[in-house]
C-alpha cells in the first residue's frame, strides 16, 4: 500500500516522476494493462446495467427518503463530480504510480458494484428524479440508468478519490465532496440510504484489493 503520509508535489515534478516510475518494470507492466483492464471493464458494466434496467426488482421501505421531499440537484452532483475528478487528477499526475493504484482500485470497485448489483434486484426508489449526466445529455440522447442501486457509484467514487489523493487538504476536499455528493443522491431519491452508507465500505475495500494484487505483482516481477 502507498505511503500514507505521503504529500503533494508541485506539478513541475511530472516529467521526472513519470521517467522514475517508467524505469520500473513492474509500472511498464502495470500501466498498460491498467489501462487495458479498465477500458473493458467500463464497456462490460454498460451492457450490464442495461440488463439489470430490464430485470424486476423490490422497492424498499426507507425511513430517511419518506423524510425527504425529492428535488433535482443534478447540477450539483454533477458538479461535485467533475470538480474530483479534474481534482484528482491534477493532484496524481505527479505521483504516477498512485494514479495506477487509484485506477486499479477503481476496476476493482466496478467488478464489485456488478457483483453486488447481480444479487440485489431493486426498483428506483419512490419518487426519483433520474440523474441524468449533463454531458451525456448535451453529446447523446441515451436513457437515465434508474436500478443501478446498491451500492452508490458517485459516493463510492468520491470516497476513492479521498483515499488515492496525495496530502491533507486535498484528502480533505474529496471528503468533503463525498459527504455533499451523499446528501445530493439522497435528496434526489436517486439512491436508498442503505446505498450511501455502505459505498464508503466497498471504496475502501476496493483500495485494499487492489493495494495488494499491485503488491503481489511487485513481488512477482521482482
Amino acid at each position: 500500500m502507498l505511503d500514507s503520509l505521503e504529500v503533494s508535489r508541485p506539478l513541475s515534478d511530472i516529467p521526472r516522476a513519470w521517467s522514475n516510475a517508467c524505469t520500473e518494470r513492474r509500472f511498464r507492466v502495470e500501466a498498460p494493462a491498467t489501462l487495458t483492464a479498465l477500458v473493458v471493464v467500463l464497456a462490460v458494466m454498460t451492457r450490464f446495467l442495461a440488463w439489470v434496467e430490464r430485470r424486476p426488482g423490490v422497492i424498499l421501505p426507507d425511513a430517511v427518503l419518506a423524510l425527504i421531499p425529492p428535488r433535482d440537484v443534478t447540477w450539483i452532483t454533477f458538479g461535485l463530480i467533475y470538480a474530483g475528478l479534474v481534482t484528482v487528477v491534477i493532484v496524481l499526475l505527479p505521483h504516477p504510480r498512485r494514479l495506477v493504484l487509484a485506477a486499479q482500485a477503481y476496476v476493482v470497485m466496478i467488478l464489485l458494484r456488478m457483483a453486488v448489483m447481480s444479487v440485489t434486484p431493486l426498483e428506483a426508489p419512490p419518487g426519483m428524479i433520474p440523474l441524468q449526466d449533463p454531458l451525456v445529455q448535451l453529446f447523446g440522447s441515451g436513457e437515465p440508468f434508474t436500478k443501478d442501486l446498491f451500492f452508490s457509484g458517485h459516493t463510492s467514487t468520491m470516497f476513492l478519490l479521498a483515499l488515492v489523493a496525495p496530502g491533507k487538504v486535498s484528502r480533505g476536499f474529496f471528503l468533503v465532496c463525498t459527504a455533499a455528493v451523499a446528501i445530493c443522491v439522497l435528496s434526489q431519491h436517486v439512491h436508498y440510504t442503505v446505498d450511501v452508507l455502505v459505498a464508503p465500505l466497498f471504496a475502501f475495500a476496493s483500495y485494499v484489493i487492489a493495494s495488494k494484487a499491485s503488491q503481489g505483482l511487485g513481488s512477482l516481477l521482482r
